[in-house]
């Protein structure tokens, strides 16, 4: 049997901690084994992730410049869940 396909969402991030905090109220858990100073590995399945990366961290990754998320969009990402109650369970 193949592995499951895994998805790694990789979002910069002005405030860690603060990022951390909101993930972490929506149900997702970190994961210490990726996670430093400059990121956080948020587990929100087996198999999707999502990467809460500092800014100078995400620079490492791309040379592009880094979308202000106050005038444009950078990403689009939806969860599903079962009901609104469901959504904003913590």
């Amino acid at each position: 049997m193949a592995n499951p396909t895994m998805i790694f969402v990789n979002l910069p991030v002005s405030n860690l901690a603060h990022a951390t905090a909101f993930y972490e109220a929506i149900g997702a858990t970190k994961n210490p084994q990726f996670s430093d100073d400059t990121a956080s590995c948020m587990v929100i399945s087996e198999t999707i992730f999502v990467m809460l990366l500092t800014h100078d961290k995400f620079r490492q990754f791309t040379p592009k410049k880094i979308a202000d998320a106050r005038t444009t969009s950078e990403v689009l990402v939806c969860l599903s869940a079962a009901n609104r109650d469901a959504s904003t369970a913590t």
